[in-house]
């Protein structure tokens, strides 16, 4: 039901200079395999096919990942290194990649509606790659894509931030539904301390309504003078409805530097020690 995935990466990273001065901060590998591809993997396990990315200038590089590459493959071709491209060659015959420039930086409002003519008239997931979520059962979205088939209407990802944080994020209040599943009646993009409706703040997983595009055109600039998707998702909950997931999982925050080194960690003691992947390290067993 959910086809189609959008992947805002036009921005600039500059909270990782200079690493991010030629590198698309989506780019930047956690352990071995890039911020965008754990994104693209947990749209594909979600049964999204089609990834919608929304580029800005130096972002070449994200399309050559998702691309072949025939003169490392011919070098390597034979060689146990040619075992290190199974996951990518996986990922690149499992989905279709398009692409459109967003050509001003005007905020993740604007940069999800630059992506309307990768999209079309239907409902989507979006993914902020910066955003790295895992669970070693259902991924985030995969979660998401069975509630959107219940209530089909618009879902954001949510979690519960200490207080002295929710600043940092746009942050909902509503109806608890059931365990884990409110119904949106407000929403504040980064309120000041001590006015956070809760302590419920979004995280880079949405699934969108189509609808979302023409709130979206109509929305003044809000804080920062960017144009919000939390402003949009407000109207929309206001005229209809909009819900919040309290997702299974953990969600590492790797715009940051600890986020990044958090995840890194992580995804090395829990997903490379414990996969097939060649010329890997062997686990020390502590004894005695």
């Amino acid at each position: 039901m959910i086809k189609k995935c959008l992947f805002p990466a036009a921005g600039y990273g500059t909270r990782f200079l200079p690493a991010t001065k030629s590198m698309p901060k989506e780019m930047m590998p956690i352990v071995n395999k890039p911020l965008i591809e754990y994104g693209v993997d947990e749209a594909i396990e979600a049964g999204i096919t089609g990834m919608c990315i929304v580029t800005g200038r130096g972002k070449h590089s994200l399309m050559d990942h998702f691309d072949k590459n025939y003169e490392l493959e011919h070098q390597i071709s034979g060689t146990n290194k040619e075992a290190l491209l199974e996951d990518i060659r996986a990922t690149i015959d499992a989905a279709s990649f398009t692409y459109i420039r967003q050509k001003e930086m005007k905020g993740l409002g604007h940069a999800i509606l630059t992506g309307r003519e990768l999209v079309g008239d239907e409902a989507f997931a979006v993914v902020l790659a910066d955003d790295l979520c895992l669970n070693l059962e259902d991924g985030v979205l995969s979660q998401m894509v069975a509630l959107y088939k219940q209530f089909r209407c618009s879902i954001v990802a949510v979690e519960e931030v200490p207080e002295d944080e929710t600043h940092k994020y746009g942050v909902i209040s509503g109806e608890e539904m059931r365990d884990n599943l409110y119904r949106v009646d407000n929403m504040v993009e980064k309120p000041e301390q001590g006015t956070a409706p809760s302590n419920l703040a979004i995280i880079g997983r949405y699934i969108l309504t189509p609808d979302i595009f023409d709130i979206l055109e109509k929305t003044e600039p809000g804080k920062n003078g960017e144009i919000q998707i939390t402003d949009a998702l407000l109207k929309q909950a206001q005229s209809g409805c909009v819900l919040a997931y309290k997702f299974k999982g953990e969600r590492f925050d790797c715009g940051s530097v600890e986020g990044f080194i958090q995840a890194t960690n992580y995804c090395y003691e829990n997903i490379y020690l414990k996969s097939d992947a060649p010329n890997q390290p062997q686990k020390t067993v502590k004894t005695g």
